[in-house]
Order: C-alpha cells, then structure tokens, then sequence
C-alpha cells in the first residue's frame, strides 16, 4: 500500500524527492501518512478534495483486497 500512495503522489507533484510516506501498522488498521513539499500540498489534496478523495478510495480498494483497513493521512 505504501508504494501505491508513493507512486501516485510523485506523479502529482512536481517536487518528487520531497514525498516520503510512513507506515503505522496495527492489527487491523494501518496508517500511511503521506508528507509532500509546502507548494505541493493544494496539488495533492485537489479541488475540494477531490485528489485526495481519489487516492483514499483506490487505497481502500487495494486494501479490501487485502482484507485489511488502511487510512491515508496527509500531513502538512
């Protein structure tokens, strides 16, 4: 799941040596925290979200696969 998010959000930016995502696994969740340059944020979350919306239902897809919850959290 972790190399998904990565992949897609160094496609959306245009600093892509700045995105880094980190995994907390738990038992039944995992959390992947997605953290990308200042200037790339708004191009990450989108129009209303509409980005960031996209990223977290293809995650949670490949996640239900899997049989097993992920949350994406952008952080600033």
């Amino acid at each position: 799941m972790r190399e998904l998010i990565d992949y897609i959000a160094r496609a959306l930016v245009d600093n892509p040596d700045e995105v880094s995502v980190s995994e907390i696994e738990g038992n039944q969740t995992s959390v992947l925290e997605l953290k990308v340059a200042k200037e790339d944020l708004g191009k990450v979350i989108g129009k209303q979200g509409r980005t960031a919306r996209a990223m977290r239902t293809i995650l949670s897809a490949a996640s239900a696969k899997i049989k097993k919850r992920t949350v994406l959290e952008i952080i600033e």
